[in-house]
């Protein structure tokens, strides 16, 4: 009784009571031995058993007794005593009961020790439901799909009916391992067998529609899950776990706004840890970088403590919005509460998510830092630097990173020579990244794949070798993908060939490509050869397809928090004086050289129209607010959602010798750094 209420010392008090009178009989020491266990003091419980079996109280461990003590093994892996226990079961002719057999199938699986537990179910002579639901999750957990599924077969064969359990394990087991499709396809078979689904296939398979985006198949697992449980709450942690997933779902299925009414429906008392995780990681993924980093900030005032995955999320917001001071303040709160946390055994996987964060807001220096002070690097670690020199335009450094990985002993993978490829192409490695590209797959075995022709394409098409560009797209052992023909076409648009652009983009059109940017690249390309009819004829295609160009925006990093700015923008406050400040740069860098390149005004407009649309770009306005706000001398951060402006580069280039500050910028493709009349490209991008 005082057991099943929670009051695990009073039960002792009276367990003691009674060994002192000497009335204690297994029963007894069953009792207390399944209070420790139900309680989590798995340890206790483990003691106590090895008191009751070695103590001289002339007592023999019953059925009860093991299947009491081995979940206890399992749970914390004591593969030794629990192989103890599994040789007394044995001994006492206790194996032959279902219970018990079953809880050692169970035992070792939590071991990980698969092998030993299938060897006890196959000697196991009388096996129920449980004992091939026990096998069948133990094969889920380890990840061995062919056996689960083999022995999911088997049952069918031998007509052994599948319960809610069996099910469940095999959906769990596709979905934590993001096999979505395998998952649903399990599901249906699930109802067409009438088995009713429970809270753990429910959220198994709200896990599944994340993975996969299938926004429809979520909705309909919500519904289901209001028809069926929510009228029946038992238990207030099945409705947070599932809560949980369907925030989870929402935000990964691009609806950030329904995961928010989720989460903002449960009270901050309910709220976990995973709550708060799903949700600042929804709105920086597919969401409001600020409003994730507001969350963020709001559970650091509250008292649920973020765990690493929480941190990563947060990290990920601050890289989304190049927020290097919100970043360097998690940095520091990871390094005040990373001791006894929760950090520990995750601490790797948060400096790898500190050095992309400090790669994509600017500060590749500071990444290597984190880097260097890594002990145990592992395949991210290398690869999140090689790809933060990468995207700097430091391909030397990059490509020393790469040298120093395979010192290391760490085989580099596809991902890897992606990466490489990247860095090639944005330094104007060439030759490098042909031989490279050419030894990967007879030097490394690894076969280039779609993403990587696609880097060819960006790497022989900014060079403007646009004929070997054609040769290796013919020569491709796949179809090739969009991402090849809109790499093409964006070479298209450097060196204005108009035919050859012609030729991607009707490529991209037969993959039904829906991507603005073909589009845009496009009009682009006929807008600078002056074909102005083509330009209006492909922005009216674009409006009855219903395709919508994105917007160019700007953003930067203010200490009164982030301005952002889109063409001719003039919503905010401090409007007319970004604009005078403006007005007054352009004047100062034209006494200097500086000559409007009006061939980026990409609207059939006079010439003096057309400076002044090339004077109101986003990036130019966002950095006139910076140096309006910014201290004298301190870097300028600016981030841009689509390519940088030929015309804005050129003018950062003059403007960076007339003011004390060095400007980043990272638009959609890589960084720039201006200083003093320079830029870190080189002209190159």
């Amino acid at each position: 009784m005082y057991a099943r209420c929670g009051k695990v010392e009073d039960a002792l008090k009276v367990f003691d009571e009674s060994s002192q009178r000497g009335v204690n009989d297994v029963v007894s020491w069953n009792s207390i031995v399944g209070a420790y266990v139900q309680s989590g003091e798995v340890n206790r419980a483990l003691k106590m058993f090895g008191r009751m079996n070695s103590g001289g109280f002339g007592l023999q461990a019953d059925v009860v007794s093991l299947v009491n003590i081995l979940p206890a093994c399992g749970s914390i892996k004591a593969a030794m005593l629990g192989k103890q226990v599994h040789c007394y079961a044995f001994r006492s002719c206790l194996f032959e009961d279902v219970f018990v057999g079953n809880a050692i199938v169970d035992m070792y699986a939590k071991c990980g020790m698969m092998r030993e537990a299938k060897k006890a179910f196959d000697i196991m002579d009388d096996k129920d439901v449980v004992s091939w639901n026990a096998m069948v999750t133990a094969y889920s957990q380890s990840g061995s799909f062919d056996d689960m599924m083999h022995l999911f077969e088997e049952m069918k064969e031998k007509k052994i009916e599948s319960n809610v359990v069996t099910w469940s394990a095999v959906i769990a087991g596709y979905a934590q391992r993001g096999l979505g499709v395998e998952a649903l396809d399990v599901f249906r078979r699930m109802q067409l067998s009438r088995a009713a689904p429970n809270m753990i296939t429910l959220v198994s398979l709200l896990s599944a529609c994340a993975t996969l985006g299938a926004l429809l198949v979520g909705k309909e697992t919500h519904a289901h899950a209001i028809r069926c449980l929510m009228n029946n709450r038992n238990d207030r942690g099945e409705d947070l776990t599932l809560n949980n997933a369907l925030i989870d779902m929402y935000a990964k299925c691009g609806n950030v706004s329904d995961a928010r009414i989720i989460f903002q429906s449960l009270s901050l008392k309910e709220m976990n840890v995973v709550s708060w995780t799903v949700m600042i990681g929804g709105c920086a993924q597919f969401g409001d970088a600020n409003e994730a980093m507001g969350l963020f900030s709001q559970m650091l005032h509250g008292t649920t403590r973020p765990n690493a995955y929480t941190i990563s999320c947060a990290l990920m917001a601050c890289s989304r919005l190049g927020a290097l001071r919100s970043g360097k303040e998690i940095h520091a709160y990871v390094m005040r509460n990373c001791n006894g946390n929760g950090f520990e055994s995750v601490m790797l996987y948060v400096a790898n998510c500190l050095i992309d964060m400090y790669s994509k807001c600017g500060n590749v220096d500071a990444a290597q830092i984190v880097f260097d002070n890594i002990l145990n690097k592992n395949d991210v670690s290398w690869t999140a630097l090689m790809t933060g020199y990468g995207m700097h335009g430091r391909g030397e450094e990059a490509l020393q990173v790469f040298d120093g990985m395979q010192k290391a002993g760490l085989v580099p993978d596809e991902i890897t020579f992606l990466v490489v490829l990247y860095a090639c192409s944005h330094s104007g490695m060439v030759e490098r990244g042909i031989k490279y590209f050419n030894t990967m797959q007879r030097d490394y075995g690894v076969a280039p794949m779609s993403k990587h022709y696609a880097c060819m394409v960006d790497l022989l098409g900014r060079a403007g070798r646009l004929d070997e560009v054609v040769e290796l797209i013919k020569g491709m052992p796949m179809k090739a993908s969009p991402i090849v023909w809109v790499s093409l076409l964006s070479a298209c648009r450097i060196y204005a060939n108009v035919e050859l652009g012609e030729y991607a983009a009707e490529r991209l059109l037969e993959l039904d490509s829906k991507y603005d940017g073909t589009y845009t690249l496009l009009s682009n390309i006929y807008a600078n050869a002056g074909r102005w009819k083509d330009v209006s004829r492909i922005r009216l295609l674009m409006r009855k397809m219903g395709i919508k160009k994105r917007p160019g925006c700007s953003w930067v990093q203010g200490e009164k928090g982030t301005a952002s700015f889109f063409v001719g923008d003039r919503s905010h406050p401090q409007s007319e004086q970004i604009y005078e400040l403006l007005a007054d740069l352009i004047q100062r860098i034209t006494i200097i050289g500086y000559v409007p390149e009006t061939s980026f005004s990409l609207h059939d407009v006079d010439e003096e129209e057309k400076k002044g649309l090339l004077y109101e770009h986003s990036e130019k306005l966002a950095l006139a607010y910076a140096i309006l706000t910014s201290t004298p001398g301190a870097p300028i951060r600016i981030t841009k959602n689509l390519r940088f402006c030929g015309d804005c580069h050129n003018a950062f280039i003059f403007i960076s010798m007339i003011v004390d500050h060095e400007i980043i910028v990272r638009d959609s493709s890589r960084f720039h750094h201006f200083r003093k009349g320079t830029c870190s490209c080189r002209g190159y991008w």
